[in-house]
């Protein structure tokens, strides 16, 4: 049992420092893998895979008890400290409640990663344990690793398991992946079939690395050179419950089959990751060109459905820097990377006269909570909210958010509204006159479904882990 506040805290300092030591190899056992980060799972601890986490627990015969979690990555923005205090607030505030601020500790990099490293006291039923976050920052993610822990016994497999964990090699930058700085000039590149017309002023962005995306009516088209990319909309029949290759096969079907003939070396693969991907190619004749082609179609996590069209798979893999038909259930994930990214591509300029109507984003966690030492249920925590902008004539516009949080039979409500005129300060800033207490910019930007458009937003003075809320028009 915990003898001392200041004892426990050094054990989980000192295991804290191991997740830079050098690496032991099989000394303790296979390693396995989940999302970005490789380890070796305690001997004997309990083991549970959870939605977002990879989870693993002790107790002895004393009481005591270690809980180990590991998270799937985040985006995240490239400030280590700033990425720990979200985490410490979504992540160790809602599993326990700490009596004090945590215990930082000095930062410490290599290879491209920084870990930041808090720890603090709390009291569960009576008993005092302590918690340690530790947030690694890298290559835009982040990867947050929570301790939980009332002894000293588990000292040893801790700093074994952190000492064992390592994760992915972040990949050096290329052109292509410059994508969040297109050219402020907006101009028709000439390069291919004309934009779909729509009530919005900009149809088509040149990025400054060299591609152009174009709207279109089922895609947003990106091309540069003889390269050839379709950002899909999601349609029906192309996303559900499968394994890899009945979902890529009916995929194709659906989204590329039609415009093709002449199908040969039609293959499909995926790679074992939490978040897998997957994959189809083949070699066919453009129905509409009469010309063969490559194409291969991906889709990985929340990024939709993408088709690749290149003049042969040289051409592909010149632009890409991989071999897609040598991908294997157990490839490298970073190898696929500059596919995910393509979907940045589905982004275009604003413009004053875009904006009319209201448009809404709704944002909705549930959480059943569960005591950590007995396994008893604990309730139920519901975080929702719901923000709208309502642009009217003349560049004015309403505002209103309402935010419902709290656990169930105690819930908290607030509600917040302004109004004024807004403005354009580029093709890629609005600003608005009053958004709670003052004025406030943003970066802006559209991107496109069926049918529709959506506006992104992000707070031009913080933009946290830069992942832009999203608003739908009503």
């Amino acid at each position: 049992m915990i003898r001392s506040r200041l004892l426990i805290l050094a054990v989980l300092l000192i295991s804290a420092q191991s997740i830079f030591a050098q690496k032991e190899t099989g000394s303790r056992g296979t390693v396995e893998k989940f999302d970005i980060a490789s380890f070796q799972t305690p001997k004997g601890w309990q083991k549970e895979l959870l939605a977002n986490a990879v989870q693993f627990g002790a107790e002895n015969t004393d009481g005591g008890i270690c809980i180990i979690t590991l998270f799937k990555s985040l985006p995240a923005s490239s400030d280590s400290k700033a990425n720990f205090d979200a985490a410490w607030e979504t992540i160790v505030k809602e599993t326990v409640a700490p009596a004090d601020k945590p215990e930082m500790q000095p930062s410490i990099s290599e290879n491209g990663w920084t870990a930041e490293t808090g720890i603090a006291v709390y009291e569960s039923d009576g008993k005092k344990g302590a918690a340690m976050l530790i947030t690694m920052t890298g290559g835009s993610k982040m990867v947050n690793i929570l301790v939980l822990t009332n002894t000293d016994a588990f000292q040893q497999t801790v700093e074994q398991f952190l000492g064992s964990i390592d994760l992915e090699k972040i990949p050096q930058k290329t052109s292509s992946e410059t994508v969040q700085k297109p050219q402020t000039s907006i101009q028709p590149s000439g390069k291919t079939q004309s934009a779909k017309k729509t009530g919005f002023k900009f149809n088509e962005t040149n990025f400054d690395d060299g591609w152009t995306s174009i709207e279109q009516e089922d895609w947003v088209e990106v091309v540069k050179g003889n390269i050839k990319v379709l950002i899909h909309y999601p349609k029906e029949g192309t996303v559900f419950p499968a394994d890899p290759e009945p979902l890529t096969n009916a995929a194709w079907n659906i989204l590329v089959a039609p415009r093709y003939s002449n199908l040969k070396n039609y293959k499909t693969a995926y790679i074992t990751t939490y978040n897998r991907p997957y994959l189809g190619m083949g070699t066919a004749t453009d129905n509409a060109t009469g010309k063969s082609k490559f194409v291969l179609l991906f889709r990985q996590g929340n990024v939709g459905w993408i088709e690749f069209v290149a003049p042969d798979k040289n051409s592909f893999v010149q632009q890409f820097k991989f071999d897609p038909e040598a991908i294997k259930w157990d490839s490298e994930s970073d190898l696929l990377i500059p596919l995910i990214q393509m979907a940045n591509y589905n982004k275009f300029a604003i413009a004053e006269s875009d904006f009319n109507g209201t448009w809404t984003s709704d944002f909705s966690v549930v959480q059943q909570l569960y005591n950590v030492y007995t396994g008893n249920y604990a309730g139920m925590n519901i975080n929702q909210s719901k923000e709208e902008f309502i642009f009217g004539n003349g560049n004015s516009y309403n505002w209103k958010l309402l935010v419902v949080n709290g656990m169930v039979g105690n819930m908290k409500f607030a509600n917040v509204s302004s109004a004024g005129k807004f403005s354009v300060l580029n093709n890629w800033q609005i600003q608005f006159s009053k958004i709670e207490s003052g004025p406030k910019t943003y970066n802006a930007h559209w991107s496109c479904i069926k049918g529709a458009r959506l506006l992104n937003l992000l707070d031009a003075k913080n933009p946290g882990s830069g992942i832009y809320s999203v608003y739908g028009k009503k």
